[in-house]
């Protein structure tokens, strides 16, 4: 599927807090839930096998179930089954989109109509970055790790197309969930770079200035 027009009206969305999923990236999940096994069972019948990752958008004395309206959908690409009725799926990114009505039913998950309109550039090649400065981000990230404590596989992130590591490091850094919405509406990846970078020199800080993202 490379056209929006390939792509369907509704597709069920799985809400679940700091889970990014961004095109062309993959994103492991283990679904245990009733509900959510009957959401993969039902996608896999489709013939997108779509799922629509949402983050929630939880405000204090608000709406319980408001979802940001930004999320992206990936197509289910691997799964096996555990010796408990558990599944290990894998959802490769396609498109982001944005959410439209909730589609009412009889299924335990969530399903809403869906808007893939200007999200053209996710479904097509690679993006780039052309005033990526590697050594630097590399650098910034070295420190990041040594404050974390974290370990890396540096000749794997020296290696890595522009794209994958930023992408990459964007889903798999812990950052707060609204965080994480921040750099999945990035509309570039040269802007999301740059939200990568200002995440990670406000956690080098300790997180003592100003809020960062409104």
């Amino acid at each position: 599927m490379t056209r929006v027009s390939e792509l369907p009206g509704m597709i069920p969305v799985f809400p679940l807090p700091g889970a990014l999923l961004l095109p062309r990236a993959r994103l492991p999940l283990h679904l245990f839930e009733p509900r959510y096994l009957q959401m993969l069972e039902d996608a896999l019948k489709t013939p997108a096998r779509l799922i629509g990752m949402v983050q929630p958008n939880v405000r204090p004395n608000g709406d319980q179930d408001a979802l940001h309206r930004i999320g992206c959908a990936g197509r289910v690409t691997q799964f096996s089954e555990t010796e408990d009725g558990r599944y290990m799926i894998t959802l490769s990114g396609i498109s982001r989109f944005r959410l439209g009505s909730e589609v009412e039913g009889f299924t335990p998950y969530r399903r809403f109509d869906v808007d893939w309109d200007g999200f053209d550039r996710d479904q097509g090649g690679p993006e780039h970055d052309q005033s990526f400065d590697r050594d630097s981000f590399l650098a910034l990230l070295d420190r990041y790790f040594a404050a974390r404590d974290l370990s890396a596989d540096w000749d794997t992130l020296k290696d890595a197309d522009n794209e994958l590591l930023i992408n990459s490091l964007s889903m798999l850094l812990d950052f707060e969930p609204e965080e994480k919405q921040a750099l999945l509406e990035a509309p570039s990846l040269s802007t999301r770079r740059e939200t990568l970078v200002t995440l990670i020199e406000y956690a080098l800080r300790g997180g003592q200035s100003e809020d960062i993202l409104q």
